[in-house]
């Protein structure tokens, strides 16, 4: 980890007096501690390189163009995920990158890793910090390692298999919600659901006490914060979620798809639900079914 930024980095999300006892996911055996350190030190300066392109490029005027399925593409993603792509080739030419901007590499390899150079381009575009660079990394499928990195915040979530979230190195928890009435519940934004999915999250918001759109991945950050207690999206491709596996599981919660069912690159879904704890994320899903 790089020490000097985590000795000056605020932490505006740490939840004190929230904290409480949660089984972790099982830790991976398959590979030692210090290929997995090693890990974690690519994953922080693939952060790094993401954050510094971005912020050079922050509230600054760039061609936007728009993709085939009418969402935004800058040429601030394409630079992020090209320059992580070459970082993660040069350091693991046996590990696949799947990402948002180009085709996939060695999809199918052990090592996976997975990039969102910019999750929230509107928002990047309007100015408002809710966007951030997502990184994660699957082994035999299963998502091991995560990042949600905020650069305008300078906030970084990590989320590591069997090991607690941290966010700029402190460890995090999710809160206790004991009824789905007293939930808090977020999503990008209503447009994301359509047919029997709107419906079926129309019934879910009229029970839950707060609803709050346009968080994009911030949403999963302050979820395992233990600011509020779900996010519910649709309309998802891997690249979107696959980092908030480890972090959510990490800080106490749970993240399904809508059927329940864990997320392997075996098994990717459109729709998610991420909880901060079990109870709620029951409760949710019987009104998403």
């Amino acid at each position: 980890m790089n020490q000097k930024f985590y000795r000056t980095a605020i932490l505006p999300c740490r939840c004190l007096g929230l904290l409480s006892v949660r089984a972790r996911a099982s830790p991976v055996s398959s590979y030692g501690e210090n290929e997995l350190e090693s890990f974690i030190t690519l994953a922080d300066r693939l952060a790094d390189t993401a954050r510094g392109i971005v912020l050079a490029n922050y509230r600054k005027h760039t061609v936007v163009e728009d993709k085939p399925d009418h969402t935004p593409v800058t040429a601030v993603d394409r630079a992020v995920e090209a320059e992580l792509r070459r970082i993660i080739e040069a350091a693991y030419p046996d590990h696949g990158v799947i990402g948002e901007e180009f085709a996939p590499y060695r999809p199918d390899a052990e090592y996976v890793w997975i990039i969102d150079p910019i999750d929230g381009t509107k928002a990047f575009l309007c100015g408002i910090p809710v966007f951030g660079t997502l990184i994660a990394l699957t082994h035999r499928g299963i998502p091991i390692l995560g990042i949600i990195d905020q650069p305008v915040n300078r906030e970084r979530w990590l989320g590591v298999q069997g090991r607690s979230t941290t966010l700029n190195g402190a460890r995090i928890d999710t809160r206790a919600c004991s009824d789905l009435i007293l939930a808090t519940l977020c999503a990008t934004t209503p447009e994301m659901f359509t047919g029997a999915a709107a419906s079926n999250f129309e019934h879910l918001g009229k029970a839950v006490k707060m609803i709050r759109y346009g968080t994009d991945c911030y949403g999963y950050g302050l979820l395992a914060c233990g600011f509020v207690d779900l996010v519910v999206e649709a309309d998802l491709s891997p690249y979107d979620y696959f980092a908030h596996v480890p972090i959510v599981q990490g800080a106490g919660g749970i993240i399904t798809d809508w059927a329940g069912q864990a997320l392997t690159l075996r098994h990717t879904a459109s729709r998610i639900i991420a909880a901060g704890n079990r109870s709620v994320h029951r409760a949710a899903l019987s009104l998403l079914a």
